[in-house]
């Protein structure tokens, strides 16, 4: 019998979020500043991440489920999207910048919605809290590299000898890339020790996805997370610029992501309570409310003190809506269903939802300044938690015969 490695699906966790900590709260940040990007084709950009997951997303689940394979899977894709990670530092211009992050999102894409189902099978009957346990070592490793980089970006700049220019701020702040790809691609390497067998590697026939295509509930939830990305995604994205047109620098954006996650991290762990109290589905309309609140004020009330420990409610957010809808999805679909169920999830919330509203966001930064897309995302957050008793049912399972 394969011997278990609890250890292992944590590991996956802490490098592949660990590179996200390198990556995302910057990124955007480097597209405005450094490469002089319009607020639009810093929208597109960011949008050809979902965009190009509208394939990949449920092509990598598919691929699990057919072949059983997902831990081994989990290999290829960490490696292919940490190539592409440290291929961004090679980019020039809107469009080699767009290529390239397309290039990219096929495999890192799929990177999260694959560990999550892979760490749903391992952890499934050892407790309640074993899945918020593990998926927490994720968020710790985005903390340790949010929290390094910048004095590190500054021992690399005081090296170098780089000097700012007019509207840069970091100058070598393209190092991120190569780091990120390092930690993403030892992810990978981690998962050649996670099981092969057991639920993890269940098996789904030919055709079998056509039974979601029927089952109302988990249909409603992919309606539900679309809506909610489309309103909270696009001004996580554009964060660092909404902090540098306040006043902010790299470091302020590192602080306030130290107070995301230091929240972030207990509400996980103890997901699995919050789950046996107030369920998936609670889980999620507390995560949009929190996120509705959240954006409003900075839209809203800019320069109030209020913005900075509005950020704490972040954490709630990724406990009610970034782990609300997979344990949603885990409730509803087929064992042998899913990687391709979180796929799906992924693709139309993630990819979808996200693409319009990264592209939407980037419009209104151009056209109405840094502060609408803020305002706009507040509104529509908190008319989406209203209307969740009526657009979300409680989760139940969809029929587990074979097709």
């Amino acid at each position: 019998m394969e011997r278990p490695r609890p250890y292992a699906i944590s590991l996956v966790w802490f490098f592949s979020l660990g590179g996200l900590g390198l990556f995302f709260p910057f990124y955007s940040l480097y597209l405005r500043e450094n490469l002089g990007l319009s607020g639009t084709e810093v929208g597109w950009v960011l949008a050809c991440l979902p965009l190009v997951g509208l394939v990949a997303q449920p092509a990598w689940g598919q691929i699990a489920d057919r072949t059983g394979s997902r831990s081994r899977l989990l290999l290829w894709i960490g490696l292919g999207a940490g190539a592409g990670y440290a291929g961004l530092a090679l980019g020039r211009g809107f469009a080699v910048m767009a290529l390239l992050t397309a290039l990219l999102a096929f495999f890192s894409s799929a990177l999260i919605p694959s560990t999550m189902a892979v760490t749903l099978a391992v952890t499934r009957d050892r407790g309640p809290h074993s899945f918020g346990l593990a998926r927490t070592w994720g968020t710790v490793g985005f903390l340790v590299t949010v929290v390094a980089f910048p004095p590190l970006l500054d021992l690399i700049e005081d090296r170098l000898g780089a000097t700012s220019g007019p509207g840069v701020s970091e100058p070598a702040l393209a190092v991120m890339f190569p780091l990120t790809g390092i930690l993403v691609a030892i992810s990978g390497f981690v998962a050649l020790a996670l099981p092969r067998s057991g639920s993890v590697a269940v098996r789904a026939d030919r055709g079998d996805w056509r039974r979601l295509l029927s089952h109302g509930p988990y249909l409603r939830l992919l309606v539900f997370a679309f809506l909610a990305y489309l309103a909270l995604q696009g001004p996580m994205g554009l964060f660092p610029i909404y902090v540098r047109a306040h006043g902010g620098s790299i470091d302020t954006v590192s602080r306030l992501w130290i107070l995301m996650l230091l929240v972030e991290i207990p509400l996980i762990a103890l997901s699995g309570a919050s789950l046996t109290r107030i369920g998936a589905r609670g889980l999620l309309g507390v995560g949009v409310v929190a996120g509705g609140v959240r954006w409003a004020v900075c839209g809203f009330y800019p320069e109030s003190a209020l913005v900075v420990p509005m950020q704490a409610l972040h954490g709630v957010v990724v406990a009610g809506l970034v782990i609300g809808a997979p344990l949603y999805v885990e409730e509803t679909v087929p064992e042998r269903l899913r990687s391709t169920g979180q796929g799906v999830l992924a693709m139309i919330g993630v990819s979808l939802g996200g693409m319009a509203s990264n592209v939407s966001s980037g419009w209104l930064l151009e056209h109405y300044g840094p502060d609408a897309p803020y305002a706009v995302a507040g509104v529509g957050a908190l008319a989406l938690g209203a209307l969740l008793p009526i657009l979300l049912p409680r989760p139940s399972r969809a029929p587990d015969g074979h097709a």
